[in-house]
């Protein structure tokens, strides 16, 4: 028996299933695989015989990921964590030793493991430590009792007076009803408490506090806008209470951070979660300082199952200096570069908004129109660099050897970045960057042809990708139909040769992998009141597959590691409780995870007590109701999520 594993777990023994075993006769028990954290890249597990497997699943429908090969019906993974072969299983029977664990996979799929090119878990586990409003809709006089209730639960009476912060994630910056009230700090001064109040948007782009948090902020009628944010402020020049953008970080910075035992224990659970969803590689699209001590700890704990490329954020104010904004990239990469788990390359820029309705900061090439007179206004969104500053920067880091990620999501920010890109690519002469842009709302269509020509990456997060409030009544009134066709153009960029990566983006909403996957096939997803344009841009059941394995290890440098299931790679597998070549689309969003391996060592088995804890959290989180856009809050909203 191999040390990542063991018999009382999902995986039974080949000494009690031998041969017969893998050919598909009973296994004798079911069992347990306990969990192991994740070994450091190259490290190899102890031999126990010449050409022996440590696991053989067989009885599976092993989805390779490799275009033009059918799939096979056996994996054998390797004593050094890598996969020693796939076929048939009598082609594999070779390869049982007296401690091979033999696992029947009963006709489910087995596949890479799922690579999420755009994620912010330890964001997900800050979240986790306060309240939610789960993105609801309600009245004010609701809203008011659902915080009277947050007050007491995180007061103990009057214990928190006049000073304990009540923050509440996941508020619905467009959710109050009757449609068209506008949120203003007299509504949360009503609550009887003189705490400062902060509801964080879930579009990650609004804040809404209190009079006692705008005062301790110091904000007032002088007070001007920051870069990058809003001030939102009345007809007499008064602050409302909301905060938008980078102005939520007036506030922000006066919140009392949770204690480093408490932030390390509630991202272990979520690294859980996202082993149980079956995520194996993650780009962290925020990271600094903050996120890299934690992941050390974590780390350092044994609480790191995941490979971790982090995106290092870069400010506005640090695009404009790509000489010092490489070296801040390099002194961190330096300094933490023995994390085990983590590998460095990967640098972030905000370049715009989002574009739903109340925020419209997406960078529009044409202006946003009046939702009531369909006539164009005068706002285009928001740029927060040029296409030559963005240049310049993506040059010095190309030529450094690091990657770019932006966050583009509306068309005038895709073509800056493309732009930039262009420009980095006649100037450096490299060919192969593998630079990105990540979230592509609306996609201008002589934009295109441009990512492969430039090879650059599309970063999508499909499970927005469906007929619902955000696409529709948030949106379409203020761009018109002819800009909304091209929402999230997955197949038309797939058609022009674009590589497709996916990300989650969690946790705009409960990580809900596998509907994700579904939503880029069917368009509408578990959620959606229709589909959304599925003729024209839903992707085949193989490209979504194909899309958040082998694409975004494409993106993340790691497709001669990870990303497919070959001999030789790393063997980062799942095992899904139903087939997802074969099953009815809709029922795709329900997969669960039977069992999750990094590097040939199991950190998720359904059947053993951490997993089924893990799956549990997951299964509550997908329950809840969806936030207002696919925006997420971090440690300063959505922007922050995504690196502003």
């Amino acid at each position: 028996m191999t040390s990542s594993l063991s018999r009382r777990g999902l995986l039974a023994a080949a000494g009690a299933a031998g041969a017969a075993g893998l050919l598909g006769a009973a296994e004798a028990g079911t069992a347990h695989a306990a969990t192991a954290p994740v070994p450091a890249p190259g490290q190899a597990a102890p031999a126990r015989g010449p050409r022996s497997a440590a696991l053989i699943i067989h009885n599976a429908r092993v989805f390779t990921g490799t275009p033009g090969r059918a799939p096979v019906e056996a994996v054998a993974v390797g004593r050094d964590g890598k996969i020693l072969a796939t076929g048939s299983g009598s082609a594999l029977r070779r390869l049982i030793g007296r401690d091979t664990e033999v696992v029947n996979g009963r006709g489910n799929t087995v596949m890479s493991g799922i690579h999420d090119g755009h994620v912010h878990p330890l964001g997900a586990g800050d979240r986790s430590l306060r309240p939610s409003l789960d993105g609801a809709e309600t009245t004010v006089a609701e809203l008011q009792e659902i915080l009277r209730g947050f007050l007491a639960d995180t007061g103990g009476g009057t214990a928190a007076e006049p000073d304990g912060w009540l923050v509440v994630e996941d508020w619905n910056p467009v959710g109050l009803l009757p449609t068209g009230t506008v949120p203003h700090h007299s509504l949360l001064d009503a609550l009887p408490t003189r705490r400062p109040v902060a509801l964080v948007g879930g579009d990650g782009h609004n804040m809404w506090v209190n009079r006692r948090a705008l005062d301790i902020a110091g904000i007032t009628s002088a007070t001007p806008d920051p870069a990058g944010g809003r001030i939102v402020k009345d007809a007499a020049g008064k602050p409302t209470g909301v905060l938008k953008d980078d102005a939520q970080e007036l506030v922000k910075r006066h919140i009392p951070a949770p204690t480093r035992e408490q932030l390390v224990a509630a991202c272990a659970k979520v690294l859980e979660q996202a082993a149980a969803s079956g995520v194996t590689t993650m780009m962290d699209a925020l990271a600094g300082r903050h996120e890299l001590e934690l992941y050390r700890a974590l780390s350092a704990a044994g609480k790191l199952p995941q490979r971790i490329v982090p995106a290092l954020r870069l400010e506005v104010e640090q695009t404009r200096d790509p000489a010092g904004a490489l070296a801040y990239a390099r002194g961190l990469a330096r300094e933490f570069e023995g994390v085990r788990g983590l590998r460095f390359g990967m640098v972030k820029v905000f370049l715009d908004g989002v574009i739903e309705y109340p925020a419209q900061t997406a960078a529009l090439l044409e202006p946003y129109l009046d939702g009531t007179t369909g006539k164009p206004t005068a706002n285009r969104g928001e740029l927060y660099t040029s296409a030559a500053e963005y240049g310049r920067l993506t040059a010095a880091f190309n030529r450094a050897g690091w990657q770019m990620h932006a966050h583009g999501l509306g068309d005038r920010a895709v073509r800056t970045a493309l732009d930039g890109y262009a420009y980095a690519r006649r100037t450096t002469g490299q060919r192969d960057p593998r630079n990105a842009i990540a979230h592509l709302q609306i996609v201008d269509p002589a934009d295109l042809r441009r990512f492969a020509q430039l090879g650059v990456a599309a970063c999508m997060q499909l499970q927005w990708a469906a007929r619902d409030t955000w696409t529709m009544e948030a949106l379409l009134p203020y761009i018109g139909p002819k800009r909304h066709r091209w929402m999230y153009p997955a197949r038309s960029l797939e058609r022009a040769g674009a590589r497709l990566t996916g990300g989650s983006d969690w946790p705009v909403d409960a990580l809900q992998v596998w509907n994700q996957l579904r939503t880029a096939i069917d368009r509408r997803g578990a959620h959606g009141k229709g589909e959304l344009y599925r003729e024209l841009e839903g992707l085949s059941r193989s490209s979504a597959l194909r899309m958040h394995t082998l694409g975004t290890a494409w993106q993340l440098r790691q497709d001669g590691l990870t990303g497919t299931v070959e001999q030789g790679k790393a063997a980062d597998l799942v095992l899904l409780d139903r087939d997802v070549t074969r099953c009815p689309v809709a029922d795709i969003s329900d997969t669960r995870v039977e069992l999750t391996l990094v590097a040939g060592r199991a950190v998720h088995d359904v059947h053993s007590a951490a997993g089924r804890a893990a799956a549990a959290r997951l299964s509550r989180a997908a329950s809840g109701a969806r936030p207002a856009s696919y925006a997420s809050v971090h440690p300063a909203g959505r922007h922050h999520a995504c690196g502003h």
